[in-house]
């Protein structure tokens, strides 16, 4: 079975396993179907995931015109506390950027490679942190926008780290923490825009990853350099496909390239 599409990132369900879908346009995957089969990734070319035209990629899925155009990928995506529309003030479009950082967000911590801090829309939990592998998290403050969001965690990551090291999290290098623990202690470093908002009581959610056999020594997979890949895939973390041989492969990095996937 062969399939042909521009590559996104996966689909989830969160279940009490979770699952994984791959939307190829004219094919739609699960992923978790695929564990214990062999895969082959042949990179064919680029198709840019916002003017759908044929050049190179320059990041998240765009190419370097429309990286540079688009709101999509407006800085206040990466750093929320530039968020601007709650002032009426435009970065690249004004209704496109009320339509998302006007929504609700939640301030959580999780824990992936060890506790960090980080910032999502409430519509997008819990699909955040099946996205960076984190196998408990937990909400710690809920904001009417994204920028009050954004300064919670800045003010929280003195405290606290902001970013997964995603080898320990494929390795299942991690320990189990007390995330309400930790919120309680992090209330008093909350800036005082926020406070109000603080979610005094909740339990952390827990979540299970379809992985059957974890690597000990990762090789992160550059399909656009070798061109092409086989594999037994043994796990589904994060945004990665884990492979028999160690090998990893993280699809969302990999946005916007047109590959051939296919299963014996």
């Amino acid at each position: 079975m062969k399939y042909q599409g521009v590559l996104k990132k996966m689909l989830t369900e969160n279940a009490e396993e979770i699952q994984y879908y791959l939307d190829m346009k004219t094919d739609f995957i699960n992923i978790n179907q695929l564990l214990n089969k062999e895969i082959a990734i042949n990179f064919e070319t680029y198709e840019c995931l916002n003017c759908g035209l044929e050049k190179e990629i320059y990041r998240q899925g765009f190419c370097k015109s429309c990286f540079f155009d688009t709101p999509n990928a407006g800085d206040w995506i990466m750093r929320p506390e530039l968020s601007k529309a709650h002032l009426g003030i435009e970065d690249r479009d004004l209704a496109y950027e009320q339509s998302v950082q006007l929504k609700p967000h939640i301030v959580y911590l999780a824990n992936s490679s060890k506790v960090k801090v980080g910032v999502t829309r409430k519509q997008q939990v819990p699909t955040r942190w099946i996205d960076q592998g984190a196998h408990e998290a937990l909400e710690i403050v809920e904001v009417p926008n994204r920028y009050l969001a954004g300064i919670t965690e800045v003010a929280l990551k003195e405290y606290v780290a902001d970013k997964t090291n995603w080898r320990k999290m494929l390795k299942n290098d991690i320990e189990d923490e007390n995330l309400v623990e930790w919120r309680d202690r992090l209330k008093v470093f909350l800036p005082e825009e926020a406070q109000d908002y603080f979610i005094e009581s909740n339990a952390e959610t827990n979540i299970e990853f379809p992985v059957y056999q974890y690597p000990e020594k990762p090789k992160s997979l550059n399909i656009k350099k070798e061109g092409s890949y086989s594999g037994k895939l043994v796990g589904i973390k994060g945004q990665y496909l884990i492979f028999e041989d160690q090998t990893v492969f993280n699809v969302r990095s990999n946005e916007g390239l047109v590959v051939q996937i296919g299963v014996d």
